[in-house]
């Protein structure tokens, strides 16, 4: 709706006027209906820049009282509350009167929580014209400050807000065709219950945010975009974090951008094709609401030395920020992490390039933010899981350090910088800083004879090896449908335990 509106503003179809955004909490568990948190919401609906934002409906002015205030102490916008009159009888009525329903929203008045006032359902003339009488000689809330102005503020179900004290933040990468095979595998023979528990692991291992991927040759990009973003709407367990939408297809991200109601990230545009195509992009990422990664690439091709890096991102910076009004901190620029240790000496300085771009950026565009696709450093090493784990957390420790703020890693397979062997770590530091020509031969040295401490590969899953009453438990609560017939036979067979079915 406030695309469609924003759409028919800015083509001249109708005079620009300003735009009340109005939720629904429909218990006490503070959700809507959708199941979003109020801060979820508000953060899903804030780039269209309401002149008021708040909750109507389903509850009385009691019940709505800690959502109000929620609401109250995390926009900027002005806050609208129309509660019901009381809650409804068993006759689906409601009996709270004009006098108490005045005396009960006046609180809100009173303590500075709302703008506007009003009612739903219940309500008569006569319940607003107590509640005027009962707010008239209060002043209206004062808006706060706008946490949007220095912080990069996401949702899923639930809003994630990052900041410059904030942790690295890990955006899940298994659930990409490209990136992962068995990943790739479910999606092309439609086993989407199976990709959805990859999706799972990587928010129970520590993923913040979800890249989604589906760019394959076999596959109808848009619809299986759309089908996968559909069925994590379902599963709070995923939901619950944003969304990256990941894919060189813009039709494809658009797809997606459809289906998550939070506020994601649109992985990637940039200025490949123009300014022209990059200015219309960036145009409608910002009227869908998401924040965008930016590749490090321009008219010449993809940035591999710092200069260039740090040139195509303050072009793109200015151009985002001063031509299409993007918010700085919805910028994450993504600088290209590129292959080391590939055989060939003009590869061996990658790491170095990035991490001095990544200095550059945060140093000189503000509000911007860095990512990049930690696993590409390693690709020479692919199959050697303990080289390439260890390869990644010297990038990263090194990274962050210089500024990078998010990575699309494997967060279930990251080694502690502290814990890896010394010689490996050596070996490690020297390849990424380009010390050593010798590099990349310790390392295909390293990886022969350790190859037996490499870590399994895939995503395990650690409770398969709990006992079946404690397996049927998680599986219940996570809404694990894959393993459900061998764990209940499994149990069924168990007759001192189980002595009947229904026990």
């Amino acid at each position: 709706a406030l695309f469609a509106i924003d759409t028919l503003f800015e083509d001249g179809v109708y005079e620009r006027v300003p735009v009340f955004v109005s939720g629904t909490i429909v218990d006490q568990s503070g959700r809507t209906l959708s199941g979003q948190t109020g801060e979820a919401f508000i953060t899903s609906v804030a780039h269209a820049e309401p002149l008021a934002i708040g909750l109507n409906c389903a509850l009385g002015a009691n019940q709505m009282r800690p959502f109000i205030q929620s609401i109250s102490s995390f926009t900027a916008s002005k806050v609208i509350c129309y509660p019901n009159a009381g809650l409804p009888n068993t006759f689906g009525e409601y009996d709270e009167s004009p006098e108490a329903m005045a005396a009960n929203v006046s609180v809100f008045a009173r303590e500075g929580l709302v703008n506007i006032m009003g009612g739903c359902c219940g309500t008569t003339p006569a319940h607003i014209r107590a509640i005027y009488e009962a707010c008239k000689d209060f002043k209206p809330r004062v808006p706060g400050p706008d946490v949007r102005k220095e912080k990069l503020v996401l949702s899923g179900l639930e809003p994630l807000i990052y900041g410059d004290s904030s942790n690295f933040l890990n955006i899940g990468e298994r659930c990409n065709v490209a990136g992962s095979r068995k990943f790739a595998r479910h999606i092309i023979n439609n086993e989407y219950e199976e990709a959805l528990a990859i999706a799972r692991a990587q928010v129970e291992n520590g993923g913040q945010v979800i890249d989604i991927n589906v760019d394959d040759g076999m596959l109808d990009g848009e619809a299986a975009m759309a089908k996968f973003l559909n069925l994590i709407s379902t599963e709070p367990d995923v939901a619950k974090v944003p969304i990256m939408v990941d894919s060189s297809n813009f039709a494809v991200i658009e797809a997606g951008l459809k289906c998550a109601q939070g506020k994601c990230i649109v992985n990637s545009i940039s200025l490949k094709e123009g300014v022209d195509d990059f200015l219309k992009k960036a145009a409608l990422v910002k009227r869908y609401g998401a924040a965008v990664v930016v590749m490090a690439f321009d008219e010449e091709g993809q940035a591999v030395e710092r200069e260039h890096k740090f040139r195509v991102c303050e072009r793109s910076y200015r151009l985002l920020v001063d031509r299409v009004g993007f918010n700085p901190n919805d910028i994450i620029f993504d600088p290209n992490i590129l292959t080391i240790c590939t055989g060939m000496e003009e590869h061996n300085n990658y790491g170095v390039e990035f991490i001095d771009a990544t200095r550059d950026i945060k140093a000189r565009l503000p509000g911007a933010k860095v990512s990049g696709g930690v696993s590409n450093l390693s690709f020479s090493f692919r199959g050697k899981e303990n080289v390439r784990q260890a390869m990644h957390s010297v990038f990263l420790y090194h990274a962050i350090k210089a500024g990078m703020d998010m990575g699309i890693v494997n967060p279930g397979f990251l080694t502690i910088y502290d814990e890896i062997p010394k010689d490996l770590l050596q070996i490690c530091e020297d390849a990424l800083w380009n010390r050593d020509p010798e590099a990349t031969e310790k390392l295909l040295e390293y990886a022969q004879t350790h190859g037996k401490d490499a870590v399994q590969k895939g995503e395990a899953e650690a409770w398969r090896a709990l006992p079946v009453t404690e397996r049927l438990k998680h599986a219940l609560v996570k809404g694990i449908t894959k393993h459900v017939v061998e764990d209940t036979e499994e149990a069924r067979l168990d007759k001192e335990r189980y002595p009947r079915p229904l026990n």
